[in-house]
């Protein structure tokens, strides 16, 4: 199985998660809180999604839910 330690997408979807929360406080700033809080939970849905493939229990697993995180990604 392989691992995500050091792997460009673990890290472009990081950082774009982090670009996504610091946005998300500009919005906010300007009381657009509903789509704040949407862009919050999509945009780093990514991320999440490929924490979870890394931790897939077998080969498969990991390669069904790294497909889940590239299909949010588009």
């Amino acid at each position: 199985m392989s691992k995500l330690e050091d792997s460009p997408i673990r890290k472009k979807s990081f950082q774009f998660a982090c670009d996504i929360v610091f946005f998300t406080r500009e919005l906010k700033k300007q009381n657009e809180f509903e789509l704040a809080s949407q862009l919050l939970k999509s945009g780093t849905s990514i991320g999440a999604n490929v924490r979870e493939a890394q931790r897939g229990v077998s080969t498969k697993d990991f390669k069904n839910k790294f497909g889940i995180a590239l299909k949010r990604g588009r």
